[in-house]
């Protein structure tokens, strides 16, 4: 018994490893250059709460913002004020609290085939457009490919990417910010911190039918095994880069539609 539980422990370990060597061959060969960055000559601008066309920054450029706040957006309009309205109410309250804090909110809308670029720009024309700002992307890019133009136009020093649909208390920004100065001193001024929802596991499996709950530890141990072993919640959409992290982070985005 104890001979035939070794051997399929071993057939184990050697399929999994055959596994292993052929995703990376199919990896390598089916590899492309780094792509270069699509951008539409609509995309390089901004409208102004005057409805007013401006050039967009760039992330190569000094910052003049503390905190940035990417929001990719797509087909958004119900759910994002929700979204809007707490976190520029939290911005608002905290700047009043503290002067010194300056703050962006970049909603990229991702090709929305709804009024969501009109409904973020209410915002813009309500707070102004130093502080809310629209980009409208031509065409659907997918999350990945919203988020790296949000961060290219970005002016703060650090930079928190929030999803649209609110599933982040936006509060939550400072344990975010705490855990970011936790890992000073910054190699190359580079760090992240990852939001993370596995506290609430639990609650989410009991919502979910048996087959998804499966696709989600399989997932979840492909991305342990095969990529970042200390992060136990890699999906939320809540997390805070500094301004170095975050260009050469997603300077080097392979993938648009998924990330």
């Amino acid at each position: 018994m104890l001979s035939l539980v070794l051997q399929l422990a071993v057939l184990g370990v050697a399929l999994a490893a055959a596994a292993l060597i052929l995703i990376s061959f199919v990896a390598f060969i089916t590899a492309t250059k780094m792509p270069h960055l699509r951008q539409y000559e609509e995309e390089k601008f901004f409208l102004n709460a005057r409805g007013q066309k401006e050039t967009l920054p760039s992330i190569w450029d000094s910052p003049t913002k503390q905190l940035s706040v990417v929001v990719p957006s797509y087909n958004e309009e119900k759910r994002l004020p929700v979204m809007m309205d707490e976190a520029l109410g939290y911005l608002e309250e905290r700047q009043k609290q503290d002067p010194t804090f300056t703050y962006e909110v970049i909603v990229v809308d991702d090709g929305s085939k709804d009024q969501t670029s009109k409904v973020a720009f209410k915002y813009c024309q309500k707070y102004g457009s130093d502080k809310v700002r629209v980009i409208t992307l031509v065409k659907n890019r997918g999350k990945g490919g919203a988020i790296r133009m949000g961060i290219f136009s970005s002016r703060g020093e650090k930079i928190l990417m929030a999803d649209a649909d609110g599933a982040t208390k936006f509060p939550d920004v400072e344990k975010l910010e705490k855990g970011l100065n936790d890992l000073q001193p910054w190699p190359d001024q580079m760090a992240i911190a990852c939001g993370s929802r596995a506290h609430l596991e639990k609650e989410s499996i009991a919502q979910r039918s048996y087959f998804r709950t499966l696709l989600m530890y399989g997932f979840h141990f492909l991305v342990w095994f095969l990529c970042v072993k200390g992060i136990r919640d890699t999906q939320c959409g809540f997390k805070l880069l500094t301004r170095e992290a975050a260009s050469r982070t997603f300077s080097s985005l392979h993938i648009e539609r998924w990330f």
